[in-house]
This record gives C-alpha cells, structure tokens and sequence, in this order.
C-alpha cells in the first residue's frame, strides 16, 4: 500500500495543509498513519475521504456536521462499491465490452472519479488477477476499455480551461494505470499527456519549460525524493503525482 505525505496529498486534492491538520485535530474527521519520525501519512482511503468531505462541504453542509453524515453513510457506501464491483465482474465474465463501456460512463457520471477509480477499477482488477478462473484476455479487455476511456475524458477536459502537463511513469510498468492517474489528473483541470512508456531515468531536460507529474504507484524512495530535489533546484516544473 502506498502512502503520501500532507503535501502530496494537499496537491493532489487541492487543499491547503492547515486545512488538512485542522480537519484532523478540530473535527477529528481525518485519521492519518504517522512515521516513527511523527509525519502524517496518508493511504487512498484517506485521500477518498478528503473527496468526501470536500463535496459534503461545496454542498453547503458546515465542516462541524460533516462527521456525522460520513459515519452515517459509511456502511451504505461500501455494500453499494461491493454490487457495482460483482456487476463489472459479470459483464467480464460475460465478454460484453458495449455493456463494459456503458457501465464506466454510467459510473463516472455519478460518482467521482477518485470513488470510481479507487473502490471499483482497483478492486477488479485486483479480483482479476488473483482468479485463476478468469481467462488473461477478460483482463486484457477491462484494461483497453479503461485506457480508451480515460482517453476520451483527457480529449474532453482539453476542450475547457487549464493547465498542460506531462504524465510519466517512474519505474512503474502497469501502463493502464498509468492512464487512470492521468484520467484522475484531468478532472482536476489538467490538460494532460501520456507519456505511454514506463521509464527507469526520467530527463526533464528533454521537456523544457514543460509542467512535468511523475507517477511511481509506490512510496517514493529516497533516491527517488533526492532526485526530485536536485531536479527543482535545476528549475525543472516537476512534481509527484501522488495517485
């Protein structure tokens, strides 16, 4: 499991710190892992719940009657992320990519892309890989149908304001992931490419005065943090993108 320090997490879901550790400490509606050091770390699930509160709060719902609309809503959700899961799994089963496409347009209009990608995509995927019933190709089929439709939506968002930027993959070879997290990055106004091929040493150089988010899927090593550091001290527009 990965995990992403307040920073990442305040970048990635467009919240100040202070807002973060006051969600926490006020309203006791965050929970946090620490390090032995004391650092805050956070996990997907936390960075979900973050989502949450965020549409509770833009609803008009004040931050100190947030808490209990999420212990309320808690059970209910899950049982719902377990049926639109069994759901996908049927219509894989069944090797139906029409009805597959219809089920990931229908879920992405009602929920969030963070809710779709995190409590439904990740799961069956996982569920497919460790069902030995399950035929490779059923797989294959789940990932080009994602990977056409987060290329749909990067086509969609570049048609409204924002930000351009490269996606690249850092010694993580899961490619269809890769397109969810640039799937996830253009709902957050990013006008985004794809850099499709994983790549073990990134050149930033090669992208002058380009805006750069390098993907990992894992805890970022120290060499890795060292690598980033050296690269901003360059002047070089990165960042992790902490999906």
């Amino acid at each position: 499991m990965a995990f992403y320090s307040i920073g990442d997490v305040a970048e990635r879901c467009g919240i100040n710190p202070v807002t973060l550790r006051a969600w926490q400490r006020r309203y006791e509606l965050l929970k946090p892992k620490r390090t032995e050091g004391g650092h805050r770390q956070f996990d997907e699930e936390d960075i979900q719940r973050i989502e949450e509160i965020k549409r509770w709060i833009e609803s008009g719902v004040s931050v100190g009657k947030v808490k209990a609309l999420l212990e309320q809503s808690d059970v209910n959700l899950q049982d719902g992320w377990e049926s639109r899961q069994e759901e996908m799994m049927a219509v894989l089963r069944q090797a139906r990519p029409a009805k597959l496409r219809a089920i990931i347009t229908e879920l992405d209009r009602k929920h969030s892309v963070d809710a779709v990608i995190d409590q439904i995509i990740f799961p069956v995927r996982q569920r497919l890989i460790l069902d030995v019933s399950t035929a490779q190709s059923m797989s294959s089929l789940f990932d080009g149908a994602l990977i056409d439709y987060a290329s749909s939506c990067l086509a969609a968002s570049r048609k409204k304001a924002g930000r351009n930027t490269l996606l690249m993959s850092w010694g993580n070879g899961d490619r269809t992931r890769l397109w969810l997290e640039a799937w996830r990055l253009s709902r957050g106004s990013w006008h985004v490419d794809v850099l499709s091929e994983p790549l073990e040493h990134p050149r930033p150089e090669l992208f002058p005065g380009q805006h750069i988010f390098l993907w990992t899927g894992n805890a970022h090593t120290q060499e890795q943090q060292e690598q980033m550091a050296h690269w901003k001290a360059q002047g070089y527009d990165v960042a992790f993108h902490a999906g």
